[in-house]
């Protein structure tokens, strides 16, 4: 999943396994419980994934890593393979065995997770909103921020060149390892624990009162130029509400990407908002360009 938005994290890292129903968890020293109010993240019926058949599980002690991660798997070579950079492979042929396609499946699984997060948190934020949120959230930064906080970069298996150039701290690499760790839990234990693990590293950012975001019809803008697509054609389709307070509905239009909508109390700032959409819905960061 990447669009750019600016903050800073400060997670409570969740220590112990995970387990793959709904109970109590800790995070920094106190008891939390699902409310009857807000639906556990693992008390959906679509919990139930078809996962490639497992080894047996062998008679082993969590690694130091799924110790600080708080999640033991029952398929170590899962981990194995999320934490494998490509520069750690010998030849082409292997280039399934890195964390990449890993990092695909977990991009994707954040981005519902951080979804349904917002959804259930969020009661009056329009979709708007919720979108600016969400890019902010799940950008690549934001992602390595997590990766730091747990301590993924020791962990990363790295070709010696990569790892002589710095790879461990790299932006890039901390992201797409910290998607492509979501992604093995989610396949090693199903969407239940996957969001576990999510909420327990990205509940504080999400609380925190939303950041200035990077001007969104511009990074479109420059997002769309680098492709050698035209300027970004905004339409506003309806406007809603008194004169003191009206509301504004936007589409922006991109030739190859599907209409974005944005709603917002100006007309810029529903523009804005649709931009976001759009960028969010093609899985693009602004970070990334």
């Amino acid at each position: 999943m990447a669009l750019a938005v600016v903050g800073t994290l400060e997670p409570a890292v969740y220590v112990g396994a995970m387990s793959r129903r709904p109970r109590a968890s800790t995070v920094s020293g106190k008891t939390s419980r699902p409310s009857h109010d807000e639906p556990a993240c693992g008390s959906t019926k679509t919990d139930a994934v078809r996962r490639p058949a497992r080894r047996k599980r062998r008679d082993r002690g969590p690694s130091d890593f799924e110790e600080r991660i708080g999640y033991r798997f029952s398929n170590p070579l899962l981990l194995e393979q999320a934490l494998t950079h490509i520069s750690a492979l010998a030849g082409a042929r292997n280039r399934a065995a890195s964390y990449q396609r890993l990092e695909f499946l977990g991009d994707h699984v954040l981005g519902l997770v951080i979804s349904d997060m917002l959804f259930r948190n969020f009661s009056k934020a329009d979709e708007g909103e919720m979108s600016r949120r969400l890019a902010d959230l799940v950008r690549k930064e934001a992602c390595a921020e997590v990766a730091r906080a747990i301590n993924i970069g020791e962990a990363i298996r790295l070709g010696s060149s990569e790892a002589n150039a710095g790879g461990r701290n790299r932006t890039a690499i901390l992201a797409d390892v910290c998607e492509a760790l979501i992604g093995a839990i989610f396949v090693d234990g199903g969407y239940s624990a996957a969001c576990e693990f999510i909420e327990q590293l990205w509940s504080a950012r999400m609380r925190k009162p939303a950041q200035p975001l990077r001007d969104s019809k511009t990074a479109l803008q420059e997002w769309a130029q680098a492709r050698g697509l035209p300027t970004p054609a905004y339409r506003e389709v309806e406007r809603k509400g008194p004169d003191h307070d009206p509301e504004f509905r936007v589409i922006v239009e991109l030739p190859q990407l599907a209409p974005a909508e944005g709603l917002g109390r100006s007309k810029r700032a529903a523009e804005q908002a649709a931009a976001a959409a759009m960028l969010t819905h093609a899985g693009v960061r602004a970070d990334r360009g």
